[in-house]
């Protein structure tokens, strides 16, 4: 007997949120996790709001929102809160009810912005870390680094001479701007849109870009990220970054003993490498010995002390996965071009993104095996 296509209307739902999401759906695996970690990190949210006044929105509920824009490549905020009013799925997720009303986009972005400017997002990474879950998943003794650009918000029309010698006040506000043949630098131009950008190529023959530079630890086991972020674009902010986020993590998610470390070529500098060994660390970094333009090969810091070793040539081919996570957090989570201003909100964007890519990791990791 064929059905009827007609609507009804119901006054009442009797169904609960929980039991329209299917027991195996990987998400359900994620929000226990990140409501563990949120659960420590009550502390912290309690610091940022004031006891009086209006409630704002929950920091946890805020988060979780925000997990789901990384997750489903969600654009905007806008769009966000447009989803979160019909998808029943990201309701549950974020721990709203059925009749639950979804905040303004507006009043989203403003609480966003109280926990991108109070650290929140290194903390969360460290927090799912740490988690049990998570940590038995993790090598404490075998690592990876590595840097990528991440286009600023600001466009090349805006980067101007700091001393104001070029602005052309009747031109107007966007006006058209001829700069080829002019020679420009960090050290005499910035950028009126985001001064914290800076102009910077990725190698020679490579076009300059206004951008920020985004960092990665990688543990070789399974290629979950143990710390980052995002610093301004320099030469030595890769290395630099590096022994900072190691010496940060010593006796937590990387061993207080001797480790390893892979890298790329742009890691096999002496200075690094000496600085890596009075570490105890051993640079598994890949040789850069190429022939220069005058002919000689260039001298390498990383010798036979290392390379003999099979270990080596295992942090090379681990080192590469951390390509992945870059490629996500560029791709799925969005941040290729970055949408926020000033480097402490991007790098607690692009930390936020890390920590949404070891839990997205998670569902096929803990699966049990068959």
């Amino acid at each position: 007997m064929r059905g009827e296509d007609r609507s009804s209307g119901s006054l009442f739902s009797y169904v609960d949120l929980e039991s329209r999401v299917p027991e195996k759906h990987p998400l359900r695996l994620i929000r226990a996790v990140v409501n563990e970690v949120l659960e420590s990190l009550s502390g912290d949210f309690e610091a940022l709001y004031s006891h009086t006044g209006r409630p704002s929105i929950a920091p946890e509920k805020l988060l979780r929102a925000l997990l789901l824009q990384a997750f489903y490549s969600i654009r905007s905020e806008r769009q966000l809160m447009e989803q979160l009013d019909f998808n029943l799925l990201f309701r549950w997720f974020v721990d709203l009810g059925l009749d639950d009303p979804v905040w303004d986009a507006s009043v989203f972005c403003k609480n966003r912005d109280r926990l991108l400017e109070a650290e929140i997002s290194a903390r969360f990474l460290a927090g799912i870390v740490a988690h049990p879950k998570v940590r038995v998943l993790l090598s404490r003794e075998h690592f990876s680094v590595d840097g990528t650009l991440i286009e600023a918000w600001a466009s090349m029309k805006s980067f101007r001479r700091k001393d104001g010698s070029d602005d052309d006040p009747g031109a107007g506000r966007n006006a058209e701007r001829d700069f080829h043949g002019e020679r420009r630098s960090n050290e005499s131009h910035e950028s009126t849109t985001d001064p914290d950008a800076r102009l910077y190529r990725k190698g020679n023959r490579k076009e300059s870009r206004l951008c920020y530079m985004g960092h990665a630890l990688m543990e070789n086991r399974n290629g979950l990220v143990v710390g980052g972020g995002a610093t301004l674009a320099s030469g030595t902010a890769e290395r630099d970054h590096a022994l900072d986020t190691i010496d940060g993590q010593r006796g937590g998610p990387v061993a207080a003993g001797r480790i390893t470390l892979g890298g790329d070529k742009a890691f096999d500098v002496s200075g690094f490498v000496g600085d890596l060994r009075a570490r105890r660390i051993t640079p598994h970094l890949a040789r850069d010995d190429h022939v220069t333009k005058t002919g000689k090969r260039r001298k390498t810091a990383i010798d036979g002390r290392t390379t003999r070793h099979p270990g080596y040539d295992v942090s090379q081919r681990c080192r590469k996965r951390i390509e992945e996570i870059f490629a996500w957090v560029k791709t799925i989570a969005g941040l290729a071009k970055i949408r926020f201003r000033g480097q402490s909100r991007v790098d607690a964007a692009f930390t936020f993104a890390l920590a949404a890519y070891n839990l997205i990791r998670l569902p096929k990791l803990l699966a049990t095996p068959p």
